[in-house]
């Protein structure tokens, strides 16, 4: 399996740096993973949904940690591309996930 690619799409949040989709092998899109500012550094959440307890349950996520890591490494070096972008105007969360992209 390989992660053929990766869209980040920045939002201006407190700790919420971006939303990412990713495809696998060209066929299989992942949406709603979240590239989120940690006390120490960032990190990738898998997208997850609430349940009616109030906690959160992932609703897809790697089974073993060599796979986690590289979804993280891959994801993180994305986000860190399109940051060192010329500054352009981030779009407010809101607009940055939009159904489709």
């Amino acid at each position: 399996m390989e992660i053929t690619d990766v869209r980040v799409y920045p939002v201006d949040e407190e700790k919420l740096r971006a939303y990412v989709t990713v495809t696998l092998d060209g066929c299989f899109v992942i949406r709603d993973l979240k590239v989120i500012q940690g006390a120490t550094s960032l990190f990738v959440a898998m997208p997850a949904k609430r349940r009616k307890d109030g906690t959160f349950k992932d609703v897809a996520h790697p089974l073993n940690a060599e796979t986690r890591e590289r979804f993280e490494r891959i994801i993180l070096a994305a986000y860190d591309a399109e940051s060192r972008r010329a500054p352009a105007r981030r779009p407010a969360a809101n607009e940055a996930h939009l159904p489709g992209n």
